[in-house]
Protein backbone atom coordinates (compact mmCIF):
# COMPACT_ATOMS: atom_id res chain seq x y z
CA UNK A 1 0.00 0.00 0.00
CA UNK A 2 1.82 3.44 -1.03
CA UNK A 3 1.62 5.64 2.06
CA UNK A 4 -0.40 8.65 1.65
CA UNK A 5 1.73 12.21 0.63
CA UNK A 6 1.26 15.25 1.97
CA UNK A 7 2.35 17.50 -1.18
CA UNK A 8 1.70 21.18 -1.92
CA UNK A 9 1.01 22.36 -4.83
CA UNK A 10 1.61 26.13 -6.42
CA UNK A 11 0.09 26.57 -9.94
CA UNK A 12 1.13 29.55 -12.00
CA UNK A 13 -0.47 32.57 -13.00
CA UNK A 14 0.67 32.21 -16.43
CA UNK A 15 -0.89 28.66 -17.00
CA UNK A 16 -4.32 29.43 -15.29
CA UNK A 17 -5.71 31.71 -18.39
CA UNK A 18 -7.59 28.90 -19.53
CA UNK A 19 -7.84 26.01 -16.91
CA UNK A 20 -5.87 23.06 -18.22
CA UNK A 21 -7.87 20.28 -18.31
CA UNK A 22 -4.85 18.10 -17.53
CA UNK A 23 -3.79 19.55 -14.85
CA UNK A 24 -7.36 19.28 -13.33
CA UNK A 25 -7.71 15.81 -14.53
CA UNK A 26 -4.23 15.02 -13.00
CA UNK A 27 -5.31 16.41 -9.77
CA UNK A 28 -8.11 14.13 -9.46
CA UNK A 29 -5.89 11.05 -10.27
CA UNK A 30 -3.10 12.23 -7.77
CA UNK A 31 -6.01 12.84 -5.20
CA UNK A 32 -6.63 9.52 -5.36
CA UNK A 33 -3.69 8.33 -3.65
CA UNK A 34 -2.20 11.56 -1.64
CA UNK A 35 -3.35 15.21 -0.14
CA UNK A 36 -3.39 18.25 -1.78
CA UNK A 37 -2.55 21.62 -0.64
CA UNK A 38 -3.09 23.90 -3.74
CA UNK A 39 -1.81 27.92 -4.01
CA UNK A 40 -2.57 29.30 -7.06
CA UNK A 41 -1.19 32.50 -9.12
CA UNK A 42 -2.83 35.21 -11.43
CA UNK A 43 -0.17 38.37 -11.82
CA UNK A 44 -1.09 38.22 -15.04
CA UNK A 45 -4.87 38.06 -14.74
CA UNK A 46 -4.55 41.03 -12.29
CA UNK A 47 -2.87 43.00 -14.94
CA UNK A 48 -5.47 42.73 -17.46
CA UNK A 49 -8.50 43.92 -15.25
CA UNK A 50 -6.80 46.81 -13.43
CA UNK A 51 -6.05 47.83 -17.23
CA UNK A 52 -9.72 47.55 -18.60
CA UNK A 53 -10.31 49.67 -14.85
CA UNK A 54 -7.94 52.18 -16.52
CA UNK A 55 -5.46 51.57 -13.71
CA UNK A 56 -2.01 51.04 -14.81
CA UNK A 57 0.33 48.51 -13.61
CA UNK A 58 3.62 49.19 -11.98
CA UNK A 59 6.68 46.75 -11.41
CA UNK A 60 9.56 47.37 -9.10
CA UNK A 61 13.30 45.19 -8.93
CA UNK A 62 15.15 44.88 -5.98
CA UNK A 63 18.63 44.99 -5.55
CA UNK A 64 18.71 41.06 -5.67
CA UNK A 65 16.40 40.77 -9.06
CA UNK A 66 13.24 40.12 -7.59
CA UNK A 67 10.28 41.30 -9.90
CA UNK A 68 7.17 42.34 -7.66
CA UNK A 69 3.96 44.47 -8.05
CA UNK A 70 3.74 48.03 -6.72
CA UNK A 71 0.73 47.47 -4.28
CA UNK A 72 -0.93 50.40 -3.71
CA UNK A 73 -4.15 50.88 -2.01
CA UNK A 74 -6.41 50.82 -5.25
CA UNK A 75 -3.90 48.15 -6.59
CA UNK A 76 -5.23 46.09 -3.95
CA UNK A 77 -8.50 46.04 -4.38
CA UNK A 78 -8.15 44.80 -7.97
CA UNK A 79 -5.25 42.65 -6.85
CA UNK A 80 -8.15 41.04 -3.90
CA UNK A 81 -11.20 41.18 -6.33
CA UNK A 82 -9.29 39.33 -9.02
CA UNK A 83 -7.48 36.68 -7.22
CA UNK A 84 -10.07 35.75 -4.69
CA UNK A 85 -12.55 36.43 -6.25
CA UNK A 86 -11.96 35.73 -10.27
CA UNK A 87 -9.40 33.40 -10.69
CA UNK A 88 -9.97 31.63 -7.26
CA UNK A 89 -13.69 30.68 -8.03
CA UNK A 90 -13.32 29.87 -11.80
CA UNK A 91 -10.42 27.30 -10.75
CA UNK A 92 -12.99 26.17 -7.78
CA UNK A 93 -15.26 25.47 -10.48
CA UNK A 94 -13.25 23.46 -12.89
CA UNK A 95 -12.21 21.38 -10.45
CA UNK A 96 -15.78 21.02 -8.63
CA UNK A 97 -16.89 20.03 -12.28
CA UNK A 98 -14.30 16.93 -12.00
CA UNK A 99 -16.06 16.44 -8.71
CA UNK A 100 -13.10 17.57 -6.62
CA UNK A 101 -13.94 18.72 -2.74
CA UNK A 102 -12.25 21.86 -3.20
CA UNK A 103 -12.12 24.86 -0.97
CA UNK A 104 -11.14 28.27 -2.37
CA UNK A 105 -9.78 30.22 0.16
CA UNK A 106 -7.85 33.66 0.30
CA UNK A 107 -5.12 34.36 3.31
CA UNK A 108 -7.57 36.11 4.93
CA UNK A 109 -10.08 33.59 5.62
CA UNK A 110 -10.06 32.18 9.17
CA UNK A 111 -6.35 34.55 9.88
CA UNK A 112 -4.98 31.20 7.33
CA UNK A 113 -1.83 33.53 6.41
CA UNK A 114 -0.62 36.44 8.61
CA UNK A 115 2.29 38.66 7.27
CA UNK A 116 4.56 41.47 8.06
CA UNK A 117 4.03 44.58 6.17
CA UNK A 118 6.79 45.84 4.22
CA UNK A 119 7.38 49.49 5.23
CA UNK A 120 9.73 50.35 2.95
CA UNK A 121 10.76 49.10 -0.17
CA UNK A 122 14.58 49.02 -1.66
CA UNK A 123 14.81 48.82 -5.50
CA UNK A 124 16.63 49.77 -8.49
CA UNK A 125 15.28 52.26 -10.69
CA UNK A 126 15.94 52.60 -14.48
CA UNK A 127 19.65 53.88 -14.32
CA UNK A 128 20.82 51.15 -11.74
CA UNK A 129 20.56 53.38 -8.47
CA UNK A 130 19.34 52.08 -5.37
CA UNK A 131 16.01 54.01 -4.14
CA UNK A 132 13.97 53.37 -0.68
CA UNK A 133 9.98 53.96 -1.52
CA UNK A 134 7.31 52.93 0.64
CA UNK A 135 6.17 49.52 0.90
CA UNK A 136 2.64 50.00 0.40
CA UNK A 137 0.50 46.98 0.54
CA UNK A 138 2.58 44.49 0.01
CA UNK A 139 3.86 41.45 2.47
CA UNK A 140 6.24 38.75 3.71
CA UNK A 141 4.21 35.32 5.20
CA UNK A 142 5.05 35.17 9.47
CA UNK A 143 2.96 32.98 10.13
CA UNK A 144 0.24 30.22 8.63
CA UNK A 145 -2.63 29.31 10.44
CA UNK A 146 -1.98 25.43 9.47
CA UNK A 147 -5.16 23.73 12.13
CA UNK A 148 -7.66 25.39 9.58
CA UNK A 149 -5.84 23.50 6.50
CA UNK A 150 -5.36 20.44 8.40
CA UNK A 151 -9.25 20.40 9.12
CA UNK A 152 -9.75 20.75 5.64
CA UNK A 153 -7.58 18.19 4.82
CA UNK A 154 -8.77 15.55 7.76
CA UNK A 155 -12.46 15.99 6.12
CA UNK A 156 -11.58 15.14 2.71
CA UNK A 157 -11.28 18.80 1.32
CA UNK A 158 -8.98 20.19 -0.97
CA UNK A 159 -7.82 23.89 0.05
CA UNK A 160 -7.22 26.06 -3.03
CA UNK A 161 -5.33 28.99 -1.82
CA UNK A 162 -5.30 32.65 -2.91
CA UNK A 163 -1.74 34.90 -1.65
CA UNK A 164 -3.47 37.19 -0.07
CA UNK A 165 -2.80 37.77 3.69
CA UNK A 166 -3.70 39.91 6.59
CA UNK A 167 -1.43 42.60 8.13
CA UNK A 168 -0.98 43.36 11.63
CA UNK A 169 -3.56 46.18 11.18
CA UNK A 170 -5.69 43.82 9.57
CA UNK A 171 -5.79 44.79 6.34
CA UNK A 172 -4.90 42.33 3.32
CA UNK A 173 -1.62 42.31 1.58
CA UNK A 174 -0.39 41.06 -2.03
CA UNK A 175 2.15 38.38 -0.88
CA UNK A 176 4.19 36.20 -3.53
CA UNK A 177 2.70 33.01 -4.35
CA UNK A 178 5.75 30.99 -4.34
CA UNK A 179 6.72 31.70 -1.29
CA UNK A 180 3.14 31.67 0.45
CA UNK A 181 3.47 28.04 -0.80
CA UNK A 182 6.31 27.52 0.16
CA UNK A 183 5.47 28.63 3.89
CA UNK A 184 2.36 26.50 3.71
CA UNK A 185 4.38 22.97 2.82
CA UNK A 186 6.34 24.43 5.90
CA UNK A 187 3.89 24.31 8.15
CA UNK A 188 2.27 21.61 7.17
CA UNK A 189 5.47 19.47 7.22
CA UNK A 190 4.71 18.48 3.62
CA UNK A 191 6.08 15.59 2.11
CA UNK A 192 6.89 17.64 -1.24
CA UNK A 193 5.99 21.18 -2.49
CA UNK A 194 5.97 21.21 -6.44
CA UNK A 195 5.75 24.39 -8.24
CA UNK A 196 3.99 24.35 -12.19
CA UNK A 197 5.31 27.23 -14.26
CA UNK A 198 4.77 27.91 -17.82
CA UNK A 199 8.53 26.54 -18.58
CA UNK A 200 10.21 23.26 -18.73
CA UNK A 201 12.32 23.95 -14.96
CA UNK A 202 15.55 25.33 -14.10
CA UNK A 203 17.74 26.27 -17.07
CA UNK A 204 21.65 27.25 -16.31
CA UNK A 205 23.67 28.08 -19.33
CA UNK A 206 20.62 26.58 -21.68
CA UNK A 207 20.78 23.87 -20.32
CA UNK A 208 17.79 22.24 -17.96
CA UNK A 209 19.50 21.01 -14.85
CA UNK A 210 17.40 18.30 -13.17
CA UNK A 211 18.68 18.15 -9.68
CA UNK A 212 20.06 20.42 -7.48
CA UNK A 213 21.63 20.67 -3.65
CA UNK A 214 20.22 23.67 -1.36
CA UNK A 215 24.44 24.15 -1.36
CA UNK A 216 24.45 24.24 -5.03
CA UNK A 217 21.74 26.43 -5.19
CA UNK A 218 23.90 29.17 -3.68
CA UNK A 219 26.39 29.07 -5.86
CA UNK A 220 24.00 29.22 -8.79
CA UNK A 221 22.00 31.97 -7.44
CA UNK A 222 23.99 34.67 -9.39
CA UNK A 223 23.24 32.76 -12.80
CA UNK A 224 19.31 32.90 -12.26
CA UNK A 225 16.82 34.84 -14.16
CA UNK A 226 14.54 37.12 -12.93
CA UNK A 227 12.02 34.60 -13.67
CA UNK A 228 12.96 32.22 -12.17
CA UNK A 229 14.55 33.45 -8.74
CA UNK A 230 12.10 33.30 -6.55
CA UNK A 231 10.74 30.26 -7.47
CA UNK A 232 14.85 29.29 -6.08
CA UNK A 233 14.17 31.41 -3.15
CA UNK A 234 11.02 29.48 -2.53
CA UNK A 235 12.27 26.21 -2.83
CA UNK A 236 15.32 27.06 -0.47
CA UNK A 237 12.50 28.33 2.37
CA UNK A 238 10.73 24.91 2.09
CA UNK A 239 13.72 22.96 2.46
CA UNK A 240 15.13 25.08 5.54
CA UNK A 241 10.97 24.32 7.34
CA UNK A 242 11.32 20.77 6.66
CA UNK A 243 9.73 19.88 3.11
CA UNK A 244 11.06 16.46 1.67
CA UNK A 245 12.34 18.12 -1.64
CA UNK A 246 10.75 20.48 -3.80
CA UNK A 247 10.12 20.21 -7.64
CA UNK A 248 10.04 23.36 -10.15
CA UNK A 249 8.03 21.85 -13.43
CA UNK A 250 6.47 22.51 -16.37
CA UNK A 251 2.62 22.73 -15.94
CA UNK A 252 1.74 22.04 -19.59
CA UNK A 253 3.36 19.39 -19.98
CA UNK A 254 0.31 15.96 -19.58
CA UNK A 255 -0.18 14.66 -15.92
CA UNK A 256 2.08 17.84 -14.60
CA UNK A 257 1.64 17.10 -11.12
CA UNK A 258 2.46 12.89 -11.44
CA UNK A 259 5.61 14.05 -13.59
CA UNK A 260 7.15 16.15 -10.86
CA UNK A 261 6.42 13.22 -8.56
CA UNK A 262 8.51 10.81 -10.87
CA UNK A 263 10.55 13.22 -11.81
CA UNK A 264 9.90 13.27 -15.44
CA UNK A 265 11.40 16.20 -16.65
CA UNK A 266 11.80 19.56 -14.38
CA UNK A 267 14.29 20.58 -11.16
CA UNK A 268 14.27 18.37 -8.30
CA UNK A 269 15.69 20.77 -5.43
CA UNK A 270 17.00 18.99 -2.32
CA UNK A 271 18.79 19.16 1.08
CA UNK A 272 21.90 17.02 -0.59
Amino acid sequence: MIKKMLIVVKVGGSILKEVPPEVVADIKNVLSEHQLVLVHGGGKGVTEIASKLGKEQKFVFSPTGFRSRYTDKETMEIFTMVMAGRINKKLVSALQKQEIPVVGLSGLDGYLLRAERKKRLVIVDERGRKRVIDGGYTGKVRQVNASLLQLLLENGYVPLVSPIAVSEEFEPLNVDADRTAANIAGALNADKLILLTDVEGLKLDGKLVSKLSVSEVETALPKIGGGMITKVYAAKEALNQGVGEVVIGSGVRKNPISSALKHVGGTVISRE
